[in-house]
């Protein structure tokens, strides 16, 4: 493979390097309830995207049933 010919400098390498950088998320108000959600997701509160029910928040929560320690079979 071909290797370059000249070495990059720091500061051409920083200057490439300088739009790779975290951006905040763009948090939103939802129109539902009023709580803050992240674009594109479902209300963590209500349960509301875009105005419309997405998914059911009014029933109680379901506990998953726990399985048996694994032990000895006799």
């Amino acid at each position: 493979m071909p290797h370059p010919t000249r070495r990059f400098s720091k500061t051409r390498t920083l200057k490439r390097r300088t739009h790779d950088k975290a951006q905040d998320p763009t948090i939103a108000v939802c129109s539902n309830c009023g709580a803050p959600v992240l674009y594109h997701r479902v209300c963590p509160e209500c349960g509301y995207y875009k105005g419309k029910p997405a998914i059911d928040k009014t029933e109680a929560q379901v506990e998953t049933k726990k399985e048996p320690p694994k032990g000895k079979k006799k």
